[in-house]
Order: C-alpha cells, then structure tokens, then sequence
C-alpha cells in the first residue's frame, strides 16, 4: 500500500470482509440517524401532522437508504462512486415550514400541506439536477463568501425553533415551565460533556446518547404515552405523491434558492471525502466525481418528495466516521443503505421516536443547528475579510435576519412578496448573490496582482539560473 494509503484500512474500491462492513455501517447509521429523523419530526409538530409523523419517519430513513446506495454504486454515472450518506437536509426546514403555513392559511389540512410541500420539493430538485452538470460555471455566482452568508443565516434563523423546542414546543400549555428547561438542559449539558471526551467514539455519538437519555427521563418523569403504537401498520409501504400533488409560487421560490445552496455545500462535502479517503481534489476524476455526487443529491431529492419525505444532502459527519475507522470502501455504503432501509421497513420505530418529548428534541437540536451557523462562521473564516467582503456580510445579515426580527415588516406589501422574502434565508442569500455580483472588486488588489506577475517571473528566472 502507498503511504499515502497507509492510515487506511480499506481504500476506496476495496471489499471489506461481511462483518467488519457491517460493523463499520453501524457507526455511520448512528452518526446520522438523529439528522434524518430529526426535520421529520420538527416539521411534523409545528405543522400539527400528528398521525403522519410515524410514516414520514419510515419514508426518511427509506428514502435515505436508497440515496446512500446510489452515491455508493454510481448507477449511469448518478452519484459520487463513496460513502456519500445521504440524509433529510435542514438547510430546507424554515423554507418548509414556510411553505406548510401558507398551505395552512389556505385552510389546507395535513394532506393538503404535505401535497404542497412536496410537489416543490420534487420540482426544486430539477434546480440541482442541472446545476450538477454546469459545476464549473458557478464560481462567479456562489463564492464561499455567499455560502458562508447563507449557511450562517440557515443555523441563526434555526435556533428560534430548537430553543422553542425546548421550552415546550409551539404552543404547549406549560411553555417554559421549569420541568421543560431542566429536561432541555440536561439533554444540553450531556452533549457538551460527551462532546468534549477524548473518546471518539463518545463523540461521534453524543448526540443520539443525548436522546435516548433524555428519553428515559421523559419516561421516568411520566411524558411518555405508547398507546397509539398498536395502531400502527406492521409495515410501511411507499406509495408514491401519496399526498398529491400542488404548487405555489410563493413557496417555490424559498425552497429553489436553497437548492442551490445545497449544491455548494455537497461540492464541500465530497471535496472533504475525498482528502480523507485518498482521492484527487482536482483534475477531471475529481470534476467527474463532484458532478456525479451533485447529480446524485437532486436525484435523491427529487425521489425523496416522490415518495413523501423531505429533500436529501450529503451529511458532512459521516466523513468523521471514515477518518475514523480508517474505512473508505464504497462497498461499505451499499451495507448502510441495506440497514436504513431496513429501519423504514417498521413503522413501529417512528411511532416510538414521535414520542420523544420536545423539550428533549430541543436540547439537541440547539447543538446541531448551532453547529450549522458554526460551519458557515468557518467558511466566512477562512475568506480575507476586506471592506468589499465586509459591506456584503454587513447588508445580507442585517436584511436577512432582520425580516426575521420584525416578522410584520412585509404586513403591506403584496402576498407573494411576504411569502418570498419574509424568510430570512431567501432575503439574506438572494441579497449575498446580488451585491457579489454588481459591486466591483477592489482596485487596490489587482493593481497589487498585476504588480507581483513579473516580479515571480524575476524571481523564477532567477531560479532556474
């Protein structure tokens, strides 16, 4: 094995043994499990989806299997050929929930909100679908100072929802009684710890370790109620536009912005899969790999609304799983996709997950929607901040986050109007794009660039004499 192979055990296209792929599937199934469910039962609560919620799971964690073993095998060329673990994307959650209340206000009952949601989602997907194939052409309109902007926006304007979480959920009778913040707390607090091990495995699992011990605390404090769980089917059965199929413009648009979003974001991921598993990060292998992987995710999303659950990505924390196994085979993906699939089978598995308190749910999602603004604060990090860079940031969050701050900004203007930029994500990133596109680049630098040229040109000759 060449060195630079040398701290893998199993390298891209090697065929690990049954039992070691299948323990190495398990650890990749814990560290996202919590992140495909999670959306699901978000969106189900504040939209009030109730007896829904159990099959979405089922359809999460299905649909989720079916993405993961196409970015593994690359069928036709869809998919990134790694373990490419797909999963329910939040960078979509406000834009969803955006759209489930303008379907609500309509009057719309369940069928008739997840109809709308849905339908977008399927025809959004198309958005990154030709993305993928023009990679290369986008680099003048999403630069990572506008990705940094948005994802940044996406995990500030989240934590509204993980913190109301955790008080209680949207209009619980007792919001914010002490009961509810100490239950939050604890899930909180045992991540942070847990976060903090030198144990990577405990670190890797801190956040469905945070659960499950809340869970039994629920249960030891009496929030728990499994009665509806007979009700349930045995098995769940996809049933494509279960829901049927709706469209709003409105609600489109929101979620559209976002699909290209996520596509830059998928470019990072499997930029970073490939450093840990030993695979070039240029040339036309790379460029292959990243339309493939791209293509994959809009495949994936679109198979996702047809079969009633919500848009996938690429999740970055299964990266982590490799570095730390030392496991890079693609063979690996085709065994966790076997096994999230098998999840979905039962429906028993989302009725017992629906009952996890929100005050639980909300401890932990603080953390992982904190964590996503942490990521977009990283991106922004590593840019040179000059005056032009600044004045951009400065504007998107101030009119991002503010429509967000004074929800009854838009009360007057035309109702396509509110529904488009009444989200913070929308605003804050269509507002990125615009102003890094129209307001010049600094004079100073490329005089500065031009300046340099011939003095490395100097430099070189005299090098080589």
């Amino acid at each position: 094995m060449s060195s630079s192979q040398s701290d893998l055990i199993y390298p891209l296209d090697a065929r690990p043994p049954a039992l070691e792929a299948t323990f190495a599937a398990i650890q990749h199934v814990l560290a996202s499990f919590v992140g495909i469910i999670t959306p699901t039962l978000i969106i189900g609560g504040v939209l009030g989806l109730g007896e829904h919620i159990p099959y979405l799971i089922s359809m999460a964690l299905m649909v989720s299997g079916v993405g993961t073993f196409i970015q593994a095998r690359r069928p036709l060329k869809v998919g990134a050929g790694m373990i490419c673990v797909q999963g329910t994307s939040f960078a979509f959650l406000g834009s969803i929930l955006a759209a489930g209340f303008i379907a609500k206000g309509k009057g719309g009952g369940p069928d008739e909100i997840l109809s709308l949601i849905f339908c977008i989602c399927f025809l959004g997907a198309f958005i990154e679908i030709f993305l993928s194939q023009v990679m290369h052409k986008l680099k003048r309109v999403i630069t990572p100072l506008v990705t940094g902007i948005v994802i940044t926006i996406i995990g500030v304007s989240l934590i509204k929802v993980g913190m109301t979480d955790l008080a209680g959920g949207f209009k619980a009778k007792d919001f914010g009684s002490l009961e509810n913040l100490g239950l939050g707390l604890f899930v909180l607090t045992l991540i942070i710890i847990l976060n903090r091990s030198r144990n990577q495995w405990l670190r890797l699992t801190s956040i469905v370790i945070g659960l499950a011990a809340g869970f039994v605390v629920a249960g030891l404090m009496g929030k728990l109620n499994f009665s509806h769980l007979g009700n349930l089917p045995l098995v769940s059965i996809p049933v494509p536009f279960k829901y049927g199929f709706s469209f709003d413009l409105s609600a489109f648009i929101p979620i559209a912005l976002i699909y290209v979003i996520t596509t830059i974001e998928t470019t990072g991921d499997i930029t970073a899969n490939c450093l840990i598993s030993k695979q070039p990060i240029e040339g036309e292998t790379y460029l292959q790999r990243i339309k493939g992987g791209v293509l994959g995710d809009g495949v994936n999303s679109a198979l996702a609304a047809v079969f009633n659950t919500f848009p996938n990505t690429t999740f970055s924390q299964n990266n982590g799983v490799i570095q730390l196994t030392g496991i890079a085979s693609r063979y690996v993906g085709m065994y966790i996709a076997a096994l999230l699939v098998l999840l979905g089978v039962f429906p028993i598995i989302g009725g017992v997950l629906q009952q996890i308190p929100k005050p639980v749910l909300g401890g932990a999602t603080l953390v992982m929607f904190g964590t996503v603004a942490a990521a977009g604060v990283k991106i922004l990090a590593g840019e040179e901040l000059d005056r032009r860079k600044m004045l951009i940031m400065a504007v998107s969050f101030g009119v991002g986050l503010g429509v967000s701050m004074v929800p009854n900004l838009l009360e007057v203007t035309p109702k396509l109007v509110q529904n488009v930029f009444g989200s913070p994500i929308t605003t804050g990133g269509l507002t990125a794009i615009v102003l890094n596109l129209i307001l010049p680049e600094e004079a100073g630098k490329e005089e500065v660039g031009k300046a340099e040229a011939p003095l490395e040109v100097k430099k070189a000759e005299t090098a080589e004499a």
